[in-house]
This record gives structure tokens, C-alpha cells and sequence, in this order.
């Protein structure tokens, strides 16, 4: 926020008696100021400048009334008070009823109450309707120089580890806190931080790391399948032009909770044990015009909304609209920043409280020699049996739409004319992007079909609640959105039988309506293929690429949004094969996580509002007063086994659980060699 918007948004907080400083707990020191300007500091210097920041209860009721009414947009609210099998003991949360006791709660400090929100939203398990406060997250990041991996041995028993790589990992991204970490090892092993790579971890905190695996997946959220949140608290990768490393939960966290860990451990070639205790260290991840050097400071700096917070009114003179990336929304795509236009290729796309990773894979880990046609996200290479092609896909984003569909093609011929008649594509860690980017590689791998053509994904529908309705209403009686520029306008969508709607048809009525976990509810009649031919870059090839049935499709079950649009439809109308990396293997893995049909946020679902002029509804949320974030899931896609009922919530085990052992641990190139060896 530019000075002269923050002072006027601070005036307009005092005229409700918000002042910064009012906000900040009187105290003889101010312990913000102690960690302003720096760049490492402990996470109970960073906790203790939080809990200086008391709860204002205005600001309370704001963010509880904006998140309540904007959940009247997110189509699964009711599903998740209990979900089907198999995801029953995964989701069942009853958001109403706990927004309500967070209302009457009383809280200490106001990351007690935040903490509480955030929790609450992530036990739906769904990593497009998170709640997100930008003023305690993603400021400092927590750290140790540890990651973990689960690894199988040749007897087919698992064990924790610390990641054979991870003092290259350690010492090549926090050169600067080596040292401390170094010296903060007992005596004997003093200095000897690379000693411990690859070490068996017999105990997190004088428990079975069982416990503290287990313990992250109740709260990390973001995916339904318990196997899937056992696996972020692992590192893994994530492919692109610059392949990163995922630190994952134990040795990344974006809350400043834990200040240090003891571990007991087994290093290689020893047959004694050791006891360690090892610092968390908190990194400043803010840019540099988001520092600050007090309080007040850092409350007016970046927890007061922000241009992008709330919506706009795009009807309104001199008003731009901004792309994601130019908004708080932004910050927590876990995707490659989208450009304005990015809704024509329709997003579906992850949201979490950790940033996405900019840590490097180790070179020795990174695949060499990227056939031609790589960009960005999407990597081609060659395996060296000659007849086995791999598209690394890091994410269904790019830039451009267009850039990214026509890298596909490119580098799907590129291999063709290598050799290839296999293909594996692994879509580790790959958060979602563009509906079409999806649709468009389902349909050039294939060929035309009726799988593929017209709609290569899922048919898909929104909640009709009452304002939505009254958006499309004020669209079609008044002309409101010369420029389709609106989610609600119905130029935007087909039917069911894939004809576009005309400008005066009013497509939520009459709404669908159900019994969901005995709440009734209403949805949108069924909305048909949205990218054939506008979100294409071009016409398609007329016969397959590959036989989908040589296709193997490989993630660590972060396989989230148009990720799992993509995946679904190969595995459950192609035949193609489903591999997920480590796991449990008493824990059957999901190939892919969080499926949705389309994500969006509040300040998009505000801008809808505003522009029909309908902010002044009862019905209409407020503007946000703080820099928050309220993310929902938009559509949901109707399932292919059962095309009844979404496909949210039914069951997708993965063909193989791949064991993972040291060879091969965050190594893509020989997690392909396999994954070919035991499935092509």
C-alpha cells in the first residue's frame, strides 16, 4: 500500500477507533521493534512481536461476517460437514457452527484468534477455501536444515530420515545460518551438521516420528487423503525451468510455532545413537518495502487491507482491474504468477500459507539435457532407453495460455520424433492453473474422441444461493457487463449439451436443488465444456500422440486443481497408470488430491458484487478491513465413475505406491527409470 492509501485507510480505521497503535499492546519494550530490519531471528522473537498485537474485536467481527458470507459462494460447504467414503474421516467439518464459536470466544492475542480461523478453514482439507491473514503469514518463514524423507529399504521396511541431500540443500540456500545451526550441535558433534545427512530419525521429541507425522496432517490441510498430508511433512521436488526443492512441513514452516526439535538419531555407518537439539531460525521473507521497525510499523505496513484486498467496481471510472499477481491473492497461489487475462483459460488453482518453495534442487538431483520445447514449467527429456518420453510438469500455469499450450505440443512432437512411444509425466507438487492448459494436454496426447471432444474434462456446477442469483439477474436485466468481464455473466458458459448460453438467459434459474447432509441447498444446472476451440492456441492433432495407455502419470499426491482434472480423466476414461512417490505403505495413497472445477476468492466474488451494483445487499459481504485472504472453491466438477455426484469426494488410488529409497529419493531422473522398470 502506497503512503498516502495507508494513511487514509489508517484514518478511516481511527474513525472506528482502529488506530495502529491502539492495536498494539502497551508494553516498557516493543518486541516488533527487536526483529524490524532483520533478516534471521528466533521464532519466539517473531511470536512475541505477534502477541503484542491485541484482539480488536471489530476487526474480529469483520473478518468473521466477510468469511461467513462469502462461504455462501463455495459449493462444497454442506459436503464437507461429512463427507462419503472414502474420505469420511477426512472431512467433516461443520464451518458455521465453529465460525460461531469463534465469535463468542474470547482470545488472549489476535494470533491466538487468527491461528484458530486459519485451523478451522484447513479442516475442510481443501486447498481452495482457505482462510489467510497476510499481517502473520508469510512474513518470516521457520526453518531447520533438516529435511525429511520417508525411505523404504531392500527388506521393504520404512524409515524416517533426514534427507541424504539436505546439507547441500542447507548450505546452498541459508549459507548465512550454517554456523549457528554448526555450533548448535552437542559438543561432540560440533561442526559435523553433514554428518547427520541421510541419518534414521528414531525420534522427533522423545516420540515415534509416527506421532509427529501424524500430528501435521491433522492441521496442515490443503488435500483430502490422509496419505497425501502425511506426505507434505517430506520434502520432495518440483519441476520447472529452475527445479526447486520442497523443504516440506517439519523443516518449513510459515507460523513461527516451534523454536527448536529434538531428535534422536542413527547416522549411516554408525551403530550407536544420538541425541541432537536443533534450533528452528525464522527468515524475513517480506520485499524490502515491507520491513518495518516498530509496531506501528508493521501494523500499518501490511495488516490493514491493501489495493487488490477487496474488489472493485469495474464499471467505475478510471478503476484497472489487476491481475493475481498484483493482488494479496497472489502471494499464495501455488502456481507461477497469471497474467490479467488469465480467467479466459478458466483457473483452478491451489492456495496455501507456505509461499511456493524458491529453494534449489540440488544440481546433481536436477535432469540433464531438456529436449527442445521446454518453457518454464513444462520440461521435456529423453530417458536412455530410447522409447520413453517424460513431461515434468511443474504446474498448469504460465504467463500465456497460448505459450504454455503450444510448449506442449511442441514438446510432446519433440519427443515423438525422438524415439518416444511411452511417456511418463510427472506432476509432483503441481498446484493447478488453466482449466484449458489441462484439457488441451488430454486432448493432444489421445487423440479426437469422445473422451476428448468436445470435453476433455468434467462437467461442472455453481451454487445458486441468493445473491449469486441476483448477480446473474442485474447481468441479464441490466446490461452490467458490456464486456463479459464477470464469472456470473452467462456469456461465459455452455450447457450441458455444450451450446453457449445467449446474453438474456437467466442460467441459475430454476436452481437444482438437493439435500446435502440434511441442509438444503441449490446449484446451477450443469455446465458443459468451456475451452473447445477459444482456449485452444490452435486446431489439435487429428490422431493421438500417445496411446494413453503407455502414459504414466507420477506425483507425491500433491496433485491439486486442473492438475487433478487432468490426471482423473487420463487414469479413469484413458486407462493410463497412477503412481504415487513414498507414502506409507499401510496407507492407500490418492494420486491426486483437491479436484474442484474452478477456484476463486473473495475479492473476485466482491468484484462480481460491487459491479452489479449489489454491495448494499444484506446478503453482500462487507469489505475486508484487514489484508486477508478468503479463498473458495467456485465449480464443482462432476465425477467420472459416478457422473451424479462431484468428484470431489470419490476414490482415486493411486496403481503403485512407489518406495522410495536413498537412490532414488528427490532424484526425478531415477524415480523415471522405475517407474519404468515396473509399469511400461
Amino acid at each position: 500500500m502506497k503512503l498516502t492509501e495507508s494513511l487514509v485507510y489508517l484514518a478511516t480505521l481511527s474513525g472506528l477507533g482502529i488506530g495502529a497503535r491502539a492495536l498494539v499492546s502497551p508494553r516498557a519494550a516493543d518486541p516488533c521493534a527487536a526483529i524490524g530490519g532483520q533478516k534471521w531471528v528466533s521464532p519466539k522473537a517473531v511470536r512475541d512481536c505477534y502477541n503484542s498485537i491485541p484482539v480488536n474485536e471489530t476487526l474480529k467481527d469483520n473478518i468473521i461476517e466477510v468469511v461467513s458470507r462469502t462461504l455462501a459462494f463455495h459449493t462444497s460447504v454442506n459436503y464437507q460437514i461429512q463427507a462419503p467414503e472414502p474420505f469420511a474421516e477426512d472431512v467433516h467439518e461443520d464451518l458455521f457452527a465453529d465460525l460461531a464459536r469463534i465469535s463468542r470466544k474470547k482470545y488472549k492475542h489476535d494470533l491466538d484468534f487468527h491461528i484458530d480461523m486459519s485451523r478451522t478453514l484447513k479442516r475442510l482439507n481443501d486447498g481452495h477455501c482457505v482462510y489467510i491473514n497476510r499481517c502473520y503469514v508469510c512474513f518470516f518463514i521457520s526453518y531447520l536444515p533438516i529435511p525429511l524423507v520417508l525411505l523404504t529399504d531392500s527388506s521393504g521396511t520404512q524409515a524416517v530420515h533426514i534427507a541424504p541431500e539436505a546439507f547441500q540443500v542447507a548450505s546452498t540456500e541459508f549459507p548465512d545460518q550454517i554456523d549457528f545451526w554448526q555450533n548448535a550441535l552437542p559438543r561432540d558433534l560440533k561442526g559435523q551438521l553433514e554428518s547427520l545427512s541421510g541419518a534414521r530419525v528414531l525420534k522427533i521429541n522423545g516420540r515415534d516420528p509416527n506421532v509427529a507425522i501424524d500430528a501435521n496432517a491433522k492441521i496442515t490441510g490443503s488435500f483430502q487423503a490422509l496419505g497425501t498430508r502425511q506426505n507434505s511433512f517430506f520434502s520432495s521436488y518440483r519441476a520447472g525451468a529452475d527445479w526447486t526443492y520442497v523443504m516440506g512441513n517439519f523443516a518449513q514452516q510459515s507460523l513461527p510455532m516451534d523454536d527448536e526439535v529434538v531428535l534422536e538419531i542413527q547416522r549411516n555407518g554408525e551403530s550407536s545413537t544420538d541425541k541432537i537439539k536443533l534450533p528452528y531460525r525464522s527468515r524475513f521473507e517480506g520485499s524490502e518495502d515491507e520491513n518495518f521497525t516498530d509496531a506501528d510499523s508493521f501494523l500499518s505496513g501490511h495488516c490493514f487491507a491493501e489495493q487488490g484486498t477487496n474488489g472493485i467496481d469495474l464499471n467505475a471510472r478510471g478503476v484497472t482491474a489487476l491481475s493475481d499477481a498484483q493482488k494479496p491473492v497472489g502471494r499464495f497461489q501455488q502456481v507461477r504468477p497469471l497474467p490479467k487475462d488469465a480467467r479466459e483459460g478458466g483457473i483452478n488453482i491451489m492456495l496455501d500459507t507456505s509461499p511456493p518453495s524458491n529453494v534449489v534442487l540440488p544440481p546433481v538431483l536436477v535432469p540433464q539435457t531438456p529436449v527442445n520445447g521446454s518453457r518454464n514449467v513444462a520440461q521435456f527429456f529423453m530417458l536412455d532407453d530410447g522409447k520413453t518420453g517424460v513431461l515434468a510438469l511443474g504446474s498448469f500455469s504460465d504467463n500465456s495460455l497460448d505459450g504454455l499450450s503450444n510448449a506442449l505440443l511442441t514438446g510432446l512432437l519433440n519427443l515423438k520424433s525422438l524415439g518416444a512411444t511411452q511417456l511418463v509425466v510427472d506432476v509432483s507438487n503441481n498446484g493447478g492453473g488453466f482449466i484449458c492448459a489441462s484439457a488441451w494436454l488430454h486432448r493432444i496426447i489421445v487423440g479426437p474422441k469422445s473422451s476428448s471432444e468436445p470435453q476433455a474434462g468434467l462437467n461442472t456446477t455453481t451454487r445458486a444461493g441468493p445473491l449469486a442469483r441476483q448477480i446473474v439477474q442485474e447481468i441479464v436485466n441490466k446490461d452490467l457487463d458490456p464486456f463479459a468481464q464477470l464469472l456470473y455473466n452467462p456469456v461465459q458458459w455452455r450447457d450441458a449439451s455444450n451450446n453457449f448460453f445467449s446474453p438474456d438467459v437467466d442460467w441459475l434459474e430454476p436452481p437444482v436443488e438437493k439435500v446435502i447432509n440434511g441442509h438444503k441447498d441449490a446449484f446451477s444446472q450443469q455446465l458443459g465444456q468451456e475451452c473447445q476451440p477459444e482456449g485452444y492456441p490452435t486446431a489439435p492433432p487429428d490422431e493421438a500422440l500417445f496411446d494413453p495407455k503407455k502414459v504414466v502419470i507420477v506425483s507425491n499426491g500433491r496433485c491439486a486443481s486442473s492438475c487433478s482434472l487432468f490426471s482423473i480423466t487420463m487414469s479413469q476414461e484413458e486407462g493410463s497408470k497412477t503412481v504415487v512417490l513414498g507414502g506409507r505403505n499401510d496407507v492407500q495413497q490418492q494420486y491426486c488430491g483437491t479436484v474442484g472445477g474452478q477456484s476463486t476468492d473473495f475479492s473476485t466474488i466482491d468484484t462480481e458484487v460491487k459491479t452489479t451494483q449489489l454491495k448494499d445487499s444484506p446478503l453482500a459481504p462487507p469489505d475486508f478491513l484487514v489484508n486477508a485472504v478468503q479463498g473458495i472453491t467456485w465449480r464443482l466438477g462432476f465425477g467420472v465413475d459416478d457422473s451424479t455426484e462431484p468428484e470431489e469426494w470419490q476414490d482415486r488410488p493411486a496403481d503403485l505406491n512407489l518406495p522410495l529409497t536413498a537412490e532414488i529419493v528427490n532424484n526425478p531422473r531415477a524415480v523415471w527409470e522405475e517407474v519404468v522398470a515396473r509399469l511400461l
